[in-house]
């Protein structure tokens, strides 16, 4: 038998959810051709960055580990959604192997192929049947789609990554089914706009388990529940879709937490955005989810200092906050991106006034969530565990997706592993986070 060294790949994973379940097909597919992969750029025959292109700020930290790459390597091959700005790349780091743009797997792997040869001996070409993750074992994304049909003034997601591409519900479901199997304790949906799941392909129907599924997200919701794990959903948009989910998370189906991207509250505004909202409207359908749900956690991240933005356009927004009482927020100053249409809007904020803006914002939303926070003190709720040390463990609640919301404290509760769903007492509690022990009884 051959000695020769395993093929080996190194890969810095840039962006948002969606590009890291984008990382993860390409590892999962390079692995079960033979290839090692490494976190080291030492150990790499050649390195993968999946860049993000969404903002300027994002466009400079790819252009960044890109050359950090070149630098500690040499033999780089760029993917990812500033793959589509080859120009750029090229003008500033020639000697980069290959570029392709994003959900671009087979280009990819074929770069790779081109750069280090994949080993034949097929004892080697081994990959768990989950696949390859980049997130802990006991959680995982899982992509119902890709691409966008919004037209969204400040956003250049359709031109990246092209209009919405759903895929079937049972190729879904059995991709979920992996993770689950091997002990992933919650699965976390994601999408550009998970309400329209299925609405480009006709909400198809696809078999599963010997029954048709309809490529629909409240049956795909529904299904995904019987996994009997947690079921977390990102990027809901307030339509006739998130009230049908209500009675799945009353059954206990999914979670009852929605993430739904608002941006603004201000009628003007959101028309500058070029999207949807009527925030009256808006206040009345979250009372009306919480009258059926009355757990239910709101997420949502907004923009302040957007072309035209009037100092009574930000009051309407913080007035939106405080009778909204949404659970976990975040905001961010607008920014121009490359090839969006907001950057020629008249009416440009400056600087120093979208820092005054972002500072009450924050401070409003932290007012709020004190509030609803201290309402916990004294109630039980499960907690999926993230982390153990000596000191104790850190997990999160129902209303609390990895790396983006709060914590839950179990301070010298060493008890447990990672993976683990426990209820805790709530005893304490902060701003965004928890502190609790597990009762005796």
């Amino acid at each position: 038998m051959s000695t020769r060294p395993l093929p080996t790949i190194g890969i810095v994973s840039l962006g948002c959810p969606k590009a890291l379940v984008d990382s993860e097909r390409i590892l999962t597919r390079l692995r079960a051709e033979g290839y090692a992969i490494t976190p080291s750029y030492d150990k790499a025959d050649a390195v993968i960055v999946n860049t993000c292109g969404f903002l300027d700020s994002a466009r400079a930290e790819s252009l960044e580990a890109i050359g950090e790459a070149m630098n500690e390597n040499g033999r780089v091959i760029v993917t990812g959604c500033m793959g589509v700005d080859a120009t750029t790349i090229r003008r500033i780091f020639p000697g980069v192997l290959a570029i392709t743009g994003p959900h671009q797997y087979e280009a990819v792997v074929q770069a790779v192929h081109d750069a280090v040869p994949p080993d034949a001996n097929p004892l080697t070409s081994l990959v768990p049947p989950q696949g390859i993750r980049l997130t802990p074992r006991h959680y995982a994304y899982l992509k119902i789609s890709e691409g966008c049909d919004h037209a969204c003034a400040f956003c250049i997601i359709p031109q990246l990554r092209g209009p919405q591409v759903s895929r079937p519900a049972a190729k879904i479901l059995a991709e979920a089914e992996a993770p689950a199997d091997a002990g992933a304790q919650e699965l976390l949906v994601i999408a550009q706009d998970t309400s329209a799941y299925g609405q480009d392909i006709g909400h198809a129907a696809s078999t599963w388990r010997g029954r048709p599924v309809r490529a629909h997200i409240v049956d795909l919701a529904e299904a995904l529940g019987e996994l009997g794990i947690w079921i977390r959903l990102h990027y809901v948009y307030p339509t006739r879709e998130a009230d049908d989910l209500m009675p799945l998370i009353v059954d206990g189906a999914i979670l009852p937490y929605l993430d739904m991207p608002f941006q603004h509250a201000s009628a003007s505004v959101l028309k500058a955005m070029r999207r949807p909202g009527n925030h009256d409207r808006l206040l009345d359908r979250i009372h009306h989810w919480r009258n059926q749900v009355p757990n239910l956690a709101l997420r949502s991240t907004f923009i302040v200092g957007f072309p035209g933005e009037t100092d009574t356009d930000f009051e309407t927004l913080l007035d939106f906050l405080k009778r909204a009482e949404l659970d976990r927020v975040g905001c961010f100053k607008y920014e121009n991106v490359a090839g969006a249409p907001a950057n020629s809007l008249d009416n440009h904020i400056p600087e120093d006034i979208k820092e005054q803006r972002w500072h009450r914002f924050m401070q409003t939303q932290q007012d709020v969530s004190a509030r609803r926070m201290a309402a916990k003190v004294g109630t039980r709720i499960d907690v999926i565990i993230d982390e153990v040390d000596d000191e104790g463990a850190i997990g999160r609640s129902y209303a609390d997706a990895p790396d983006i919301d709060g914590a839950v404290f179990l301070n010298g509760d060493t008890d447990v592993a990672v993976g683990d769903i426990v209820e805790i007492e709530v005893e304490h509690a902060e701003d965004y986070d928890l502190w609790g022990t597990r009762p005796e009884d």
